[in-house]
């Protein structure tokens, strides 16, 4: 009961925040709203999240720099869509544009739609009752993320006032239950510590509890292993799992780990350059790839003696400004002239699934690429970022 009491305490100013906060829990009453139907009186779409022609520029001295430039993806109920892609590709961009957290100085033009409510220019009162509730973050690092002077068992609690009207003995004992669930151990405890006492692994979980405290339709996980080692990562996984399991939400997973989106995502979608490059099932992306760098840089386990790793040539490309032709075309050994003249489109291409249309991926020479050997065309020429 001495930690009920403490855990009160501490909760104050939360109850003190969620006593203004009917605004925001009305707002989020209206996001939960009911699937639509259809003329017949079917059930309608399953989407709870739709991302159409998403472009986000940033204003800079040196010109405007074109951080997303047309991403289309939709996230059914239970549905994980992995975005992986490399250092300044633009998935975490996305991922804030959806949250409504990009600066004042960031141009966000197209559609994000949580279920039918257009989320693009919404005011910040109302974005702030979709947030949490409707779809809630899990970012990059959670030592950031988490405020230092705060306990953890406090600002799991804030986020419940925040949104749900219990008393703050209920809060303190979800947040509890919340800890016990993503697997830290001698949660009543621990909730009492503060973020630095907690090793980077269990914050992650920590800023996991946080994430479905309000049992949220879509989580977005923004590199949640990145920074950890191994064993760790399976215990954040299997945190994010619980989370999934726990909420019934769709989950969209940005990172750079392969292995991670193998073992997790449903749908998968490569950026480059602010841009999808391919999209398709976790079997069209790995078993058919035309996104032939990423899995041929891998080390295979199959691999016969000491094989030097094949990486990419070069380096990624400047987003600030226009330009012409395919963004990859100075790095791939295939390009050709029309890959430096035409940047090209998202085009369907032969799928190893049975839905057809799924597998697509902006290349001019996809289905040639996805019939040939992946890990030989990054071949030992490469080496040292230089094509020899």
């Amino acid at each position: 009961m001495a930690e009920v009491e403490q855990g009160s305490e501490a909760a104050d100013a939360a109850e003190s925040e969620a006593e203004s906060g009917g605004a925001a829990r009305e707002a989020a009453d209206d996001a939960r709203e009911p699937e639509t139907e259809n003329g017949d009186g079917t059930a309608g779409s399953r989407a709870v999240l739709t991302v159409e022609r998403l472009e986000v520029d940033f204003g800079t001295k040196e010109g405007v720099v074109h951080a997303v430039r047309g991403i289309d993806f939709e996230l059914q109920i239970g549905e994980v869509l992995g975005i992986v892609g490399e250092s300044g590709s633009g998935k975490s961009v996305t991922a804030l544009a959806t949250m409504g957290l990009l600066p004042k100085s960031a141009d966000v033009r197209g559609s994000i739609k949580f279920k039918e409510r257009e989320l693009v220019g919404l005011k910040e009162k109302h974005l702030t009752g979709v947030r949490g509730t409707g779809v809630s973050m899990i970012f990059q690092d959670p030592m950031t993320s988490l405020n230092p002077v705060y306990t953890i068992g406090w600002q799991i609690a804030e986020a419940i006032l925040a949104h749900q009207e219990v008393s703050k003995e209920d809060a303190w004992k979800r947040s509890v239950e919340l800890l016990r669930k993503v697997g830290i151990p001698f949660p009543e405890e621990r909730i009492n510590n503060y973020p630095h006492e907690f090793s980077g692994g269990m914050r992650q979980r920590a800023v996991i509890a946080i994430a479905m405290a309000n049992d949220p339709e879509v989580i977005l996980a923004d590199e949640p292993t990145t920074a950890l080692d191994v064993t760790v990562q399976a215990q954040v996984l299997d945190s994010l799992k619980t989370a999934l399991s726990e909420t019934g939400a769709a989950l969209l997973l940005i990172t750079h780990d392969l292995g991670v989106i193998a073992g997790l995502a449903d749908q998968v979608l490569v950026m480059y350059a602010g841009r999808p490059v391919e999209v398709g099932t976790v079997e069209d992306i790995f078993y058919r790839p035309s996104t032939i760098g990423l899995l041929g840089s891998l080390p295979r386990l199959d691999a016969e003696g000491r094989e030097r790793l094949r990486q990419i040539p070069g380096a990624p490309p400047s987003i600030l400004g226009d330009r012409v032709g395919c963004p990859f075309a100075p790095r791939c050994p295939l390009a050709q002239d029309v890959c430096r003249e035409t940047e090209p489109d998202l085009q369907v291409v032969e799928s190893v699934t049975s839905a057809s249309g799924q597998h697509r991926a902006a290349c001019h020479f996809a289905e040639e690429v996805g019939r040939g050997d992946h890990g030989k065309i990054f071949s030992d020429g490469v080496v040292d970022n230089v094509v020899v």
